[in-house]
């Protein structure tokens, strides 16, 4: 039978009432019309009684189904259930319902043969079939539904349990998560001379925080200088998610002189308890400020979600951490029989940079066997190594593999210019290891190596290589020789672009340090030096920019060699174009991986942008692959990252 087709019936009975009408009018004007009209109207009420009887016969058989799927009860049983029952046919139009469904679903409506669609909206009667049935909302009520399929159609059961499911709603929207806030530029405000200003710009964020939390119906209490926890509930925690924290943008408009007020906040969301929801918490500040600050980081579950975070970091000095760092880093190296000095994959400058001034300071100082662990064939950083090794001999760089054969558990591991698990040389070297020491300036990611003995991370200083010449400065009897003075320099004028991006007091003080024991800028800049093959390969890519939204984007489909080396000089050239305050070179590195290598002056946080895309980096200098992709669909998502992202 097709669907609803007995509603034809009522009017092939008007029909023929109609065509009887007319037959008895032509009988006086013409017999022949009149027999027409007679058969049409006696045609149109045996086609009405035979669909009826049809249906009839259907509805019976399978409400009969219906009812021996019951284990026996009879219609009147079924009419009799307090809650709501229906019986679908095979076409999923309704054939029959108890007194209880015509009471609280029809509402004396006539719902017989309206398709079932129209009850149990979105939802299908075989998804219906399961041990869970489904849920779905009539009006002001809510009901469990669930389905029994028989011969001929389905019977459905409607459970009305509007108070558990609101209770249940009550109860998730009403669970509570503890927010960790921290003034975080407290020490960059304090370097203003007057403490009368610096102590108002404190008490209006504090102010703001707390007309902030009232808001939201949130409790607020300060529990040290310039850090504050706030419990709010759930449906609270959503509403300031839809609005991506707007308050990060409200406490930057305080401002003392030429200095914004920065908060962060940490976010423990969805745990059993408010003590792990502040333990959660702690964990998601040190996240946040890991990664820079000014921004919003929320763990659940293990997943962190980001907010904000497209101003750059604050520069945070302290001469006594770097010193304790430094302290701990000779006990370590003491304590052990060897020292393995480990990067990122494809090396750069900054990387090996640091690496080499390590090498130089331990093996003089402390007289220690180190070893660089490099990967030479995929390294960009080979005019470094080769240079190195014609000054100071081979015997420095060894493979990843052959320093993993050396290893003991006495071994340290100095991992440097990284931190995540997947970014650095060798895995399995660093599993290897049992004591590791970290040393990187990148912003905090999620994946960053745990149970290390010193992890020292430092988001605001401009390369890895500033932040060894700090400590290097803190070995006792310390003598830097010229090799790695020039190599530590080159690792910072890599990641400054020439001391244009990131350079703060800092780095001009480091530089000055290298200069002082021997660094040439002549020979360091020869370490930039492109081959006449590689300057027309990047000027090539170059010429083929486009510009979106202030963001220079190139596709290099041609293959070249050392395109990693390429790439990242043709984002870098891309900069000096006008109006351009990002760059990215999308490339393929490989059959299956695309690459996006990703630059900017400052004014737009690349690393935003491509952890978008699964990668990270630093607030200028960023980059992201992509597996199983084309050109095309790369692209795209780029830009729709640069569109969702927001920055000017």
């Amino acid at each position: 039978m097709k669907k609803k087709s007995w509603l034809s019936v009522p009017y092939l009975a008007l029909f023929a009432c109609a065509m009887a009408v007319m037959a008895l009018v032509s009988l006086n004007f013409s017999k022949t019309m009149f027999i027409i009209e007679g058969i049409i109207a006696l045609v149109s009420c045996v086609a009405a009684l035979v669909i009826y009887l049809f249906f009839s016969k259907y509805v019976r058989v399978t409400v009969r189904g219906a009812v021996a799927g019951t284990r026996g009860l009879d219609k009147k049983y079924l009419d009799r259930f307090g809650f709501p029952v229906a019986v679908v046919g095979k076409e999923n139009e309704i054939l029959w319902y108890n007194s209880a469904f015509d009471r609280v679903v029809c509402k004396g409506s006539d719902m017989y043969g309206m398709p079932a669609s129209s009850v149990i909206k979105g939802r299908s009667i075989e998804e219906l079939c399961g041990s869970d049935g489904g849920d779905i909302e009539l009006g002001d009520r809510k009901f469990t539904v669930y389905a029994n399929p028989i011969e001929q159609g389905f019977v459905l059961y409607f459970f009305d349990d509007t108070y558990y499911k609101d209770t249940e709603r009550e109860f998730k929207e009403t669970r509570q998560s503890v927010a960790l806030v921290v003034l975080d530029n407290r020490e960059a405000l304090e370097d203003v001379d007057d403490e009368d200003e610096t102590l108002r710009i404190a008490m209006q964020v504090e102010s703001l925080l707390q007309k902030w939390a009232a808001e939201h119906n949130a409790l607020y209490r300060k529990w040290g200088s310039s850090r504050y926890m706030i419990i709010l509930e759930e449906r609270e925690l959503v509403k300031l998610i839809e609005n991506k924290f707007d308050i990060l943008e409200r406490v930057r408009e305080i401002r003392l002189g030429d200095v914004g007020a920065t908060v962060s906040i940490g976010i423990g969301r969805g745990e059993q308890s408010l003590r792990r929801s502040q333990l959660s918490a702690k964990r998601a500040l040190d996240m946040a400020l890991g990664r820079g600050g000014d921004q919003v980081a929320i763990i659940r579950g293990g997943d962190f979600e980001f907010f904000g975070g497209k101003t750059a970091g604050i520069e945070r000095q302290s001469k006594v951490r770097v010193r304790v760092i430094a302290k701990s880093l000779i006990e370590a190296i003491e304590d052990s029989d060897k020292v393995v000095v480990m990067g990122h994959k494809f090396s750069d400058l900054d990387c090996m940079g640091s690496a080499i001034g390590l090498f130089g300071a331990i093996t003089t100082t402390l007289h220690k066997k180190v070893q660089i662990a490099v990967d030479y064939e995929t390294s960009m950083a080979k005019s470094l190594i080769d240079a190195y090794k014609t000054q100071c001999g081979e015997g420095v760089f060894v493979s990843p593999e052959e320093a993993l054969v050396d290893v003991t558990p006495k071994t340290l591991l100095i991992v440097v210019d990284t931190q995540s698990v997947n970014r650095i040389e060798s895995k399995a070297l660093y599993e290897a290891a049992e004591r590791v020491i970290v040393i990187d300036h990148h912003r905090m990611s999620v994946d960053h190596l745990e149970n290390t003995l010193v992890f020292y991370h430092e988001p605001s200083a401009s390369s890895a290589c500033e932040m060894c010449v700090e400590i290097i400065d803190s070995f006792p009897d310390i003598s830097l020789k010229k090799p790695e003075a020039e190599a530590l320099l080159s690792g910072i004028i890599l990641d400054t672009k020439n001391f244009v991006v990131n350079s703060g007091s800092r780095t001009f003080e480091a530089a000055a340090y290298l200069k002082k024991h021997g660094a040439d800028t002549v020979s360091v800049r020869q370490l930039f030096s492109d081959s006449i093959e590689i300057y027309r390969n990047k000027y090539k890519l170059v010429s083929t920019a486009r510009i979106y939204k202030k963001c220079a984007i190139v596709i290099a489909e041609e293959d070249m060699p050392d395109i990693r080396l390429i790439a990242s000089k043709a984002a870098d050239e891309l900069l000096g174009l006008k109006g351009v305050n990002a760059s990215f070179v999308v490339f393929r590195a490989d059959e299956s991986t695309i690459n996006i290598s990703a630059r900017s002056y400052g004014k737009r946080n690349v690393q935003l942008i491509m952890e978008k895309l699964g990668g990270g980096g630093h607030h200028a200098m960023a980059a992201a692959q992509m597996k199983d992709t084309s050109f095309e669909s790369a692209i795209r998502m780029l830009v729709e990252a640069i569109d969702s992202d927001g920055q000017g």
